[in-house]
């Protein structure tokens, strides 16, 4: 399984550009994958988009960057050492969709990856619901943001701005203890699994 955080200019995969993707195979999580890169000529560029994950203008324009089509290469290139490619992540449909938009834009006809994902959102509403809580509502729709869902698992909330290996981590973090009740990465070993305490 590939859990990918992406960070954008924006949140239309046909009119924003990628300006970073963060992965690791959960299998093993010591096969990470990250990079940035420009935007390509002609994205969009939101302002508030860049507040979220703390690039500036000049940063996801900067020629000397890598372009958003050498970011699409190397990652398909990384993701060739993974055996199980399905993607997961927290609304990991974004990030799907905003890659395989840039997949395209950069020439590759040959997607080799699935539509179906695992949504760390889902995960975590359903073992709420198997534990007899209540998942949390607000504007009567779910409230269960990345944030909400790493409180929920004992882990802080993601530092800000975001990044996306670090986005990543936490994904699998939270999948981890969420499918299989254990801790995954040494980055969170410190915060314990609040539904396994004595």
């Amino acid at each position: 399984m590939i859990v990918l955080d992406v960070e954008a200019t924006g949140v239309e995969p046909k009119k924003h550009s990628i300006v970073s993707l963060g992965a690791l195979d959960l299998a093993n999580p010591t096969n990470r994958f990250y990079m940035e890169c420009r935007a390509w000529e002609g994205a969009h560029i939101m302002d508030e988009a860049l507040a979220v994950n703390g690039f500036t203008r000049e940063q996801v324009t900067d020629a000397s960057k890598p372009s958003e089509a050498d970011l699409t290469h190397a990652f398909l290139e990384w993701s060739e050492s993974v055996e199980e490619r399905t993607f997961a992540g927290q609304n990991v449909s974004f990030d799907r969709d905003f890659l395989k938009e840039a997949a395209e834009r950069a020439g590759h006809t040959n997607w080799p990856f699935a539509h179906r994902t695992l949504d760390t959102h889902t995960m975590c509403f359903m073992h709420m619901v198997h534990k007899g809580l209540q998942p949390p509502v607000k504007y009567r729709r779910s409230a269960l943001n990345l944030d909400a869902v790493l409180n929920y698992c004992g882990i802080p909330e993601e530092p800000s701005p975001h990044n996306a290996l670090t986005g990543a981590l936490s994904h699998a973090e939270v999948i981890a203890r969420l499918l299989y009740g254990r801790k995954l990465l040494p980055e969170f070993m410190q915060f314990e699994i609040p539904w396994k305490k004595a």
